[in-house]
Parts: structure tokens; C-alpha cells; sequence
């Protein structure tokens, strides 16, 4: 009798979202023509998948490691492939967890053939999940304070971070579940369109990110050395303002960011930073989504000057991470200005620009989402990115940025 098809995921079919695995095929006939599927479903019942053909090898085996996809979702070899090229059966959705507590299942099914994938021949479901062993998850309403810690297990002291994400608001918590599952205590901080946060503050209050990093400092498992914080997008700008004008951070990483204050007023303590001048009318749309990138003034030009964020004048350290296909907004010259402007004043700061990658540049494995709808301004965006691209952007990225912080913190 033949041997079974087995689908083996490896090291082991559980796992942390951001860790790579090995989808390895046995028991298939020699050179036998098979296609792979992943399915996943989110937590709002939206279909995710991704398929690629395959040929066996002379022993009846596949190791996505090694042999290359002939077509489908991806080409090539491609050892993540099918998880990074999930794509929605509606278009336009942004693939997110929103409950960290349980896990993404993707289950992995092998079809024989090239063709309508109707013979089922093997399976196996990889658990990808959100939480590390032993990660403790709190929520946090203290004071003005909303937001989520995450506590490593054991007394550490840990590295602090205070990880912020953009101007869709609401509280964001998986990014901070796995830095946490990674050894930081980690505090996902909303600030707009959350409870009673305001879609679109008139102002946003540096008092509040304050409270925060007192809030984080106070905890007794963070090491009282500083903190870190990270941001995406408008998340990045407050970081930056964050590291400038608010004591005991030692490092801080933009994504996708600028080096001025965008889209929201900053008030500090007897100052006001304004938001960098835009104009909604130049927004362009094709095919019914919304593209950016000619909103803001220039930002060479002096007059726009008062919105900069005055970085140099800051201690702390800096990573900026942007993508060269991000269609949202110039991240990439807004990045190379504010370390030019850190440069002139003898200041370092770590800079990478990835081609082909989008503006959402998430932890590894997020398939890339080139438009998806914003929440607060309740029309489709555009995010860009290649999809190749972007997958090595976020795996690189989400290394840099974890070594950063250790070097710093």
C-alpha cells in the first residue's frame, strides 16, 4: 500500500505569528504535479487565500524550502509564500487580528494536479498565534490612559516600548503582543477614534503620551534605564515628537513616517507644534481610491518650517524604516529630510528604504494590503507595495527593529 500524503509544518504546527516555518509534503508519487493551499479566515468571517503549483520530487517529497512554486499566487522559491500572498475574496481587505488572545488558524491542503484543485490529497492546519507562552495581556484605563500592556513572563526588568499605530485610531495590540512574546514589555497606546477618543481630535495632547511613559516607567518588570517607542505612519510623527520632548526615551522608530507634525495640532506645555499644510482637495482617485501623495505643501519650503519636529534637539536614537512604492504619502523624502536635518547637526540615525514595499509595513508575514478602507476619513486609501517586495521589507524590518531596540534600551 502507498504511503499516506502527509503535510508536516515545521518546527512545529504551532507557532508565533512572526516566526517562519517549513511546509514539507510526503507520500506524494514521484514527480506527481500538486497544488498547495492556504486558507485563512479573519475574525470578521473574511476568506483569505493563496495557492501555488508544485511538482514532487524523484522521492515523492516537497520542501517548500527548496523547490520552487511554477505559478499561482507566487513563483519561485518561496519557503513563506503562501502565507504572504493570502489575499481576500472582497477586494480591499486589510487582513489584522483584532483579538490577540486566540490564534490565526491556516489550514494547508494539497490538491493533485495543475487544475481545479478537486482531489483532495493531504492537510494540516497551522496555529499562528499572537501571545508567547506565559505573556501577560492588561488592559489599561487609568487616569486619561487607554491602552494594552503586555508583560513577558518572569520579573525581567525588561526594555520598555510604547508602540503607537496611525490615523485609523482605535487600539492596536498585535504588533505590541509580539514584541512582548520577544522580550519587551510592550504598551499599545491608542489616541483617536477609541471609546470616547474623538475620530478627529481638534488637538492632541503631549500631556497624554506623557502619562503614558510615566505609566510604563512605573511598571516594575521595565528596566529603568529609558524606554523605546515606535509608529506608523502619523504613529511615527508622535514617536519622533515623543522623543523630543518628553524625558526618559532613549530610542525611538518611525515607519513610514515624516520628520513633522502631520494632520493633527501638538500641544506641549505652553507651545503648539501645527499640522503640516495640506489641501484634501488635491487628492487623486483612481478607480474610486484615494491617493495622497500631492496633499501636503512642499516640505523644502520654509514657510512650512513651524510644523517640523525639532528631533535634533533630542537625545535619544533613531531608526527611520520607509517603503520606496508607498503611494500613501513621500515617506521616503520625509525620512531622508529629518535624517539630513539630524545629520547636519552631527547627529546619527539608522535609515532603510525598501523598493517595492508599501506604505504598511507590518510585522512579518501580514500579507501586503495595497488599499484598504480608513476607518476615521471613510474612504478607500491606497498603500502601495509590490508583493514580493514588501514580505522581504517587513521580515527585514521587524529584525532591525528588535536589534535596535536592544542596542538601545
Amino acid at each position: 500500500a502507498r504511503m499516506a500524503v502527509q503535510v508536516a509544518v515545521l518546527p512545529s504546527p504551532r507557532c508565533l505569528f512572526d516566526e517562519p516555518i517549513q511546509i514539507r509534503v510526503t507520500g506524494l508519487q514521484p514527480q506527481q504535479a500538486v497544488t498547495l493551499r492556504a486558507r485563512l479566515l479573519d475574525e470578521s468571517g473574511e476568506l483569505f487565500q493563496a495557492h501555488a503549483r508544485y511538482r514532487a520530487g524523484s522521492g515523492g517529497e516537497l520542501d517548500l524550502a527548496r523547490a520552487p512554486a511554477l505559478g499561482g499566487s507566487y513563483s519561485g522559491v518561496e519557503p513563506m509564500g503562501l502565507l504572504w500572498s493570502l489575499r481576500s475574496e472582497k477586494p480591499h481587505k486589510r487582513l489584522a487580528k483584532r483579538n490577540v488572545l486566540t490564534p490565526f488558524c491556516v489550514d494547508l491542503e494539497v490538491y493533485d494536479g495543475h487544475g481545479d484543485m478537486s482531489r483532495l490529497l493531504g492537510k494540516c492546519t497551522n496555529e499562528r498565534r499572537f501571545l508567547g507562552e506565559g505573556v501577560k495581556r492588561i488592559s489599561v484605563r487609568e487616569g486619561r490612559l487607554k491602552a494594552t500592556l503586555f508583560l513577558p513572563p518572569g520579573s525581567g526588568p525588561f526594555p520598555g516600548l510604547i508602540d503607537l499605530y496611525g490615523s485609523g485610531g482605535g487600539l492596536v495590540e498585535y504588533r505590541a503582543s509580539l514584541l512582548a512574546s520577544r522580550g519587551f514589555v510592550t504598551l499599545a497606546l491608542a489616541y483617536m477614534a477609541f471609546e470616547d477618543l474623538p475620530a478627529m481630535p481638534a488637538v492632541l495632547e503631549l500631556s497624554y503620551f506623557e502619562a503614558a511613559v510615566n505609566f510604563l516607567r512605573k511598571q516594575k518588570q521595565v528596566k529603568d534605564t529609558g524606554i523605546g517607542v515606535l509608529g506608523l505612519s502619523k504613529g511615527a510623527d508622535l514617536a519622533l515628537s515623543m522623543a523630543t520632548f518628553l524625558p526618559g526615551i532613549k530610542a525611538a522608530v518611525s515607519i513610514s513616517g515624516s520628520g513633522f507634525n502631520s494632520f493633527i495640532p501638538l500641544q506641549g506645555d505652553g507651545f503648539t507644534i501645527p499640522p503640516h499644510p495640506y489641501d484634501l482637495g488635491r487628492i487623486k482617485y483612481e478607480s474610486g481610491l484615494a491617493d495622497f501623495r500631492d496633499i501636503l505643501e512642499d516640505h523644502r519650503d520654509p514657510a512650512t518650517w513651524g510644523c517640523r519636529i525639532p528631533l535634533e534637539k533630542s537625545s535619544a536614537k533613531f531608526l527611520f524604516l520607509s517603503g520606496l512604492d508607498d503611494t500613501n504619502w513621500k515617506s521616503d523624502l520625509y525620512c531622508q529630510d529629518a535624517v539630513q536635518r539630524l545629520q547636519q547637526h552631527g547627529r546619527e540615525a539608522e535609515f532603510y528604504s525598501y523598493s517595492g514595499a508599501g506604505h504598511l509595513l507590518e510585522p512579518p508575514h501580514f500579507p501586503l494590503c495595497q488599499a484598504s478602507l480608513h476607518k476615521v476619513l471613510g474612504m478607500f486609501v491606497q498603500w502601495g507595495g509590490q508583493w514580493r517586495e514588501h514580505a522581504k521589507a517587513q521580515e527585514d524590518a521587524w529584525h532591525r527593529i528588535q536589534a535596535f531596540f536592544w542596542q538601545h534600551l
